[in-house]
């Protein structure tokens, strides 16, 4: 772990302004000032922030069920309730979220204090599949399936989805969609492609992990296997 993300994970502040204090010569390894940011720190160091020694926070994993009327960031500069205010411990752990979703969809987030995990399960290169159900205004007909799993045309490129379908035939207002893409509002953009409104937006599955036992607004820790799944991801 390098030394300003070792400052962040201890609660001292941003790893951005760990970058300052450890120029500053405000940060000492085994008895020495180091004012390189990006030293590795070693399990066997001593790592002291104005000569008191500091420990990084366990890393923590949560999942959330989302309801809607929460947008998906740390902070909201509109004072909009964000999803870190459904979990207790967020803001003393500096918890933040993997997968964000818009003010009104609601589903599935996790949240952690894991920043590396985080920054690469964020970035495009890693596509994680996500299965969403969307509530139509209209009937969503065999022909709009068989458009969407041809790929639909959209100003960014062809958005194209794992699978697509109907769970219940007696109501086709609802439809599932997998894919991996983390284009912004994709599964809105791919049903407005085909003249249909979604109504209602759920995230059910992200990663594998799913929304059992979970009611919107409620959270849990993830179990050790369901981490390891998800680091596994990122490699």
């Amino acid at each position: 772990m390098f030394l300003n993300h070792y400052l962040a994970q201890a609660g001292i502040c941003s790893r951005r302004k760990a970058v300052a204090l450890i120029k500053e010569g405000l940060v000492s390894i085994n008895n020495a000032i180091i004012t390189t940011p990006t030293y590795q720190v070693k399990p066997t160091d001593v790592v002291r922030y104005k000569k008191r020694v500091i420990k990084p926070d366990p890393y923590i994993y949560v999942l959330v069920n989302k309801p809607a009327g929460y947008v998906s960031t740390t902070a909201d500069e509109m004072g909009r309730n964000t999803v870190l205010d459904l979990v207790p411990l967020a803001q003393k752990k500096r918890l933040y979220p993997i997968g964000r979703l818009d003010k009104e969809t609601t589903g599935l987030i996790v949240l952690t204090n894991d920043g590396s995990l985080a920054q690469k399960l964020s970035h495009p290169t890693f596509e994680i599949q996500k299965v969403y159900q969307a509530t139509l205004d209209q009937p969503c007909l065999p022909d709009h399936i068989q458009k969407i799993k041809k790929g639909i045309r959209l100003k960014d490129g062809i958005a194209r989805v794992d699978s697509v379908n109907i769970p219940n035939l007696k109501n086709r207002q609802i439809v599932r969609i997998a894919l991996h893409s983390g284009k912004k509002h994709i599964i809105r953009r791919i049903f407005e492609a085909l003249d249909l409104k979604v109504k209602k937006l759920d995230r059910i599955n992200y990663a594998g992990l799913t929304q059992k036992d979970l009611k919107p607004g409620a959270w849990r820790y993830l179990k050790e296997d369901e981490v390891e799944n998800l680091k596994s991801l990122s490699k």
